[in-house]
């Protein structure tokens, strides 16, 4: 039977690792140095995936400058204190290794900045599996499309039907449909919370645990 697909393309934050505490824990050093007001538990989270400065400005109403400051102070205290305080999903490593088992390839695209990105993939054993690993760049120019994008290309694919991006957010699922990449959003991770939020971008699943991913990914591809 002909697989599915040819890559696989994974996000972090919310799909390949729990970065909960590590990402509020400097989100709250932040606030604390920058005598922002504190934030409640559930506003904190939907820090985990996007770029720190839009949460910056979309939480508290800011823009210019300060954005660019507060993103300072974020990245030094994440780099040097809280980025490897991160928890693999549960089932991650054994979905991963089926994948190369069935012959498909396996990327990683994410908002963390290009050197977090290597830096905790290295850490956790996922480089292993593959070499494909991209992030943001320091200004956060690029887009979640880009990051794909630069992803696809490296993995030496053609036609971006033949991947499927498999993420925790809308930012995965725009960036996914804008190049014509399949999507499958997860709900265990810090954006979709179930089914319904996920259908309401284009995908071809919904997954809430590693194995469900897998029942969307392996499988024969319909002929013409």
């Amino acid at each position: 039977m002909m697989q599915r697909f040819k890559v696989v393309v994974f996000d972090v934050d919310g799909t390949l690792l729990d970065t909960s505490e590590g990402v509020i824990e400097s989100v709250k050093y932040t606030i604390k140095k920058h005598n922002l007001k504190e934030l409640d538990d559930v506003t904190l989270k939907t820090f985990i995936g996007p770029p720190i400065q839009d949460s910056f400005a979309r939480v508290y109403g800011l823009k210019g400058s300060i954005l660019q400051e507060l993103a300072t102070t974020f990245r030094n205290q994440y780099k040097d204190v809280d980025l490897l305080k991160a928890v693999p999903y549960e089932g991650i490593f054994d979905l991963i290794q089926k994948l190369l088992d069935e012959g498909m390839k396996v990327a990683i695209a994410t908002y963390k900045r290009q050197d977090y990105a290597s830096a905790i993939m290295e850490h956790f054993g996922f480089d292993k599996y593959t070499d494909i690993i991209y992030g943001a760049d320091h200004e956060n120019k690029l887009k979640k499309r880009d990051i794909i994008e630069r992803a696809l290309r490296d993995s030496g694919v053609t036609d971006y039907m033949d991947a499927v991006m498999v993420g925790d957010s809308d930012n995965d699922a725009i960036g996914a449909e804008s190049i014509g990449t399949q999507f499958i959003g997860v709900t265990y991770g810090f954006g979709f919370k179930n089914a319904e939020d996920v259908n309401k971008f284009k995908n071809i699943g919904a997954a809430s645990t590693c194995l469900e991913i897998a029942s969307y990914i392996i499988g024969g591809r319909d002929e013409d």
